[in-house]
């Protein structure tokens, strides 16, 4: 058998809403922003995530850490999404975080990358449904710290 997958062996009876450093391979960092209880019968909605996606990417490719962010992207599981940096400190990824979240809560007007000739699926999206994680997650980020990126055991 392979390896196991680094967020597989994260036990997620124990895993809260939160962001945490799932792997470092090199100068990647990948991190875990845990936005919903694992298996606590309350997932992202599909509308919800593709609007995150699409206004989190916005925010962060015109930040000041651009050229650090390589991806964002939703978990199977609907419970967060991965963030992969390089170059970027883990206070400036949470800042990078915290910074794209107060964004979508406070986003309003038409979603970026929201016509048919920009995106696959152009119709589903969730805005109210995203500012209300964006919201929930600033409150429960506002004083993360790097101390705190450590999967709880």
């Amino acid at each position: 058998m392979k390896d196991q997958v680094t967020s597989f062996s994260v036990d997620h009876t124990k895993l809260k809403k939160g962001m945490y450093t799932n792997r470092v391979d090199g100068d990647v960092i990948t991190y875990d922003i845990r936005m919903k209880t694992p298996n606590a019968g309350d997932y992202l909605g599909n509308g919800e995530i593709h609007t995150i996606e699409h206004l989190f990417a916005t925010y962060a490719r015109s930040s000041r850490y651009a050229g650090g962010l390589l991806y964002i992207g939703p978990m199977g599981c609907r419970t967060g999404f991965y963030m992969l940096t390089r170059g970027l400190t883990d206070q400036e990824a949470i800042d990078l975080v915290r910074e794209s979240f107060d964004f979508i809560a406070h986003f309003s007007g038409e979603i970026p990358g929201s016509h048919e000739a920009e995106c696959g699926n152009y119709r589903e999206h969730d805005l109210p449904a995203a500012q209300a994680t964006s919201r929930e997650m600033g409150k429960i980020l506002a004083f993360w710290t790097p101390d705190d990126l450590v999967y709880p055991v």
